[in-house]
Formats: C-alpha cells, sequence, structure tokens
C-alpha cells in the first residue's frame, strides 16, 4: 500500500480517518511538496511517520506543476515588491521555476523607479506593509500612469483582513493572496492573471490590427494621434511619413491577388525591421504610414536605410524585385491630420516624378542618402 503525504497539513495525518488507517497499514509513504513546505514541516511529518509506522519507507517527492501554453509566461518580466527578503527570495524562487525574468524592489518608490527603467515588465507582485510607499499606495500610483492600465498587480499581506483585500481591489489590484499562501495557489492566481491579460491583448489587437499585415490600422493611429497631439511641447517633435509600393497594381495584374497579398506581408514585415520604435499603420491598400517622434537625421537615415533594403529584396515565391516612393512631413503641425496631408501630397508628387524617392518638401524631390 502506497500513501501520499501533505507536509503543509501536518498533524491530519493522525487525526482525520481514513488518513491515520491508511498511515499504519502503509508499505511505502510519499511525502509530497517538499520543495515548497518548510523543512521543519517536513521533519515533523517523518517523525510522526516513524512512530506511527516504523517499517514504512518514506520517500520524499515534488509537486510538480505544468502549464498548457508555456508561451504565456516563459520570460515575461515580473516586479516583485518586497521589504523582507526571506519573503522576497521565496517569491522570486517560485516564479524563476517557471522561467519568468524577475525584478526585485524593497518598497514601492523602488517599483516605481525599476517599472520606470523597465517598461516591458508584465506583472507586479507587492507586499502590504513596506517603507517609504506601501503596496495600497504602490498600485493607486500605477493606475494613474495610463501607460500602466494593463499591468497585473497582485497584492500579498500576512493580515487575514477582508477588508484590505477589497481596498486593494477596488485601488485597482487584479487579485490578493494572504500570507503564507500554497505554492499552488500562488501558480494557478499568476497563470489566470496573465491568461486574462493575454485575452485583452488578443481583443485590443482585432480592433486595433490590420489582419492582413498585422500592423496598426488606421483606427489606432487616430486614437494615438490624440495623445501624441494634446501636449504642445511634444507636437513639435512628430514626423509623418506616407509610404506606397510602387507599381502594385501590376503585381496583383501579373501575378494574382494572393502574390499581392503576400507582397504586403512581406513588405510590412520590413517596415518592422527599420522602425521598431516607431507607430507603423496601414493606411489602404498598399499605402502604409509611419509616424516617428525620433530625432529628424537619426529617422532619415532609417527610411533611406529602408528605401535600399526594399530595392534589395526579393520578395513572394515569384522572386522579384520591387521600389517604394515616401512622402515626409517634420513641420510642426497642431493636428496629425495636417501632417497626413502633407506628407501624402508629397507621395503623390514623388509618384509623378518617377517613383523610387522621398520627398521632404514641397516641389524638391530627391532621394535621401544614408
Amino acid at each position: 500500500l502506497i500513501v501520499v503525504t501533505d507536509p503543509h497539513r501536518v498533524g491530519h495525518e493522525e487525526t482525520y480517518y481514513p488518513g491515520e488507517t491508511n498511515l499504519r497499514l502503509a508499505d511505502v509513504v510519499l511525502i509530497n511538496k517538499i520543495d515548497s513546505a518548510k523543512t521543519e514541516d517536513v521533519e515533523a511529518l517523518k517523525n510522526t511517520i516513524a512512530r506511527v509506522n516504523p517499517s514504512a519507507v518514506i520517500v520524499d517527492a515534488e509537486s510538480l506543476i505544468t502549464v498548457e501554453d508555456s508561451s504565456i509566461i516563459s520570460g515575461k518580466k515580473v516586479l516583485v515588491v518586497e521589504d523582507s527578503r526571506t519573503s522576497r527570495n521565496h517569491i522570486c524562487s517560485l516564479l524563476r521555476k517557471f522561467q519568468f525574468q524577475v525584478h526585485e524592489a524593497n518598497d514601492g518608490l523602488e517599483a516605481l523607479e525599476e517599472l520606470d527603467n523597465h517598461r516591458d515588465i508584465k506583472m507586479v507582485i507587492a507586499d502590504h506593509r513596506m517603507p517609504n510607499m506601501d503596496g495600497y499606495e504602490l498600485v493607486k500610483a500605477i493606475r494613474h500612469e495610463k501607460r500602466m492600465q494593463d499591468l497585473v498587480f497582485i497584492g500579498l499581506s500576512a493580515n487575514g483582513d477582508s477588508v484590505l483585500t477589497s481596498k486593494f481591489i477596488k485601488s485597482g489590484a487584479n487579485d490578493f493572496l494572504s500570507k503564507p499562501f500554497y505554492h499552488e495557489e500562488f501558480y494557478c492566481r499568476i497563470m489566470q492573471n496573465l491568461e486574462s491579460q493575454e485575452m485583452i491583448q488578443t481583443i485590443r489587437n482585432s480592433a486595433n490590427l490590420d489582419p492582413l499585415t498585422k500592423v496598426y490600422n488606421r483606427r489606432f493611429l487616430y486614437e494615438k494621434a490624440e495623445e501624441l497631439f494634446a501636449n504642445k511641447a511634444s507636437r513639435k517633435d512628430v514626423i509623418v511619413s506616407m509610404i506606397d509600393a510602387d507599381n502594385f497594381k501590376s503585381v496583383n495584374d501579373t501575378y494574382g491577388h494572393k502574390t499581392g497579398d503576400m507582397l504586403l506581408q512581406e513588405f510590412a514585415a520590413l517596415l518592422k525591421d527599420y522602425f521598431p520604435d516607431d507607430l507603423i499603420v496601414r493606411y489602404g491598400g498598399e499605402e502604409f504610414t509611419v509616424v516617428s517622434v525620433r530625432p529628424p537625421k537619426v529617422y532619415l537615415s532609417a527610411l533611406s536605410a529602408f528605401m535600399d533594403a526594399v530595392r534589395s529584396t526579393i520578395f513572394t515565391n515569384h522572386k522579384f524585385n520591387i521600389t517604394c516612393s515616401i512622402g515626409v512631413c517634420t513641420e510642426e503641425h497642431k493636428c496629425l491630420e495636417s501632417q497626413l496631408e502633407v506628407a501624402d501630397a508629397r507621395l503623390y508628387e514623388a509618384k509623378h516624378a518617377g517613383k523610387d524617392q522621398i520627398i521632404l518638401r514641397d516641389s524638391v524631390a530627391k532621394t535621401v542618402e544614408a
């Protein structure tokens, strides 16, 4: 007879039926979850087994937890905010077992610094009682920042006060855990919240991304424009380009629409390579928009490099080359619509001036050299 015991519930093996009976009859007693249980609890359980059934063989075991879709968690960044080093190390150890990239902070103020330095952090796990800024103040500060609205926040506390739990949730926390917690519950809460985050992102992408090229659509462009042009100081840094794949109609006429779609996908992928930090939008058909706040010299150099890459790339399985024409507006305007109109007029001029070039100013056509 093999009996499984739980070191998280020391004492239950003697106080519940048929647990005690099974323990006395066991040939082998397996102590599960030794990777998450306290050492003293494991030892106490072993002493009980030796006293109650001295002839039983004792086997130590870990309780391994697996996930169906490891991409949801693998490599994702989590910030653990806890002033107790012992507690922080324990939480970090649990997270690293699942290949999370773990960042640490001692209090809320340090946490805000980490979030500012590492903007791709997806989750914050924070204790309630901490010096300088506690977990309750931290979640309120995070929710005041628009860019961190989707960040998952899980509060922790050794105080089992239900009022504290509701206070955290009302302030913007996604979840709350009382310490000490079972590591199974910890992983379940982590996974549940990350899956919800992924679902929200999927829904948002379906509304904001062009389904063919997987770059943003025009709807998202105008939504983002409100943010860019709301601040008068940042408005002067906005550069808008209209980029058009030359002779696209002839590709459709010669090879068919399926090849045309493939060309647009490859063209968009090239845009992502050369403008990874800029806003890339499929404006319509074979026309794309890039909005940047980079220094003009740096951005124009990237445009020139992109044009060279387009010329040298062999597109689709039909193996042909194309060129592109670009209109650019670097001047300050009060709204995105005005900049788009200027960039579009310059694109039109580039097309009529022979294609395969960049127009930077009205009635002056030239290809920008890198």
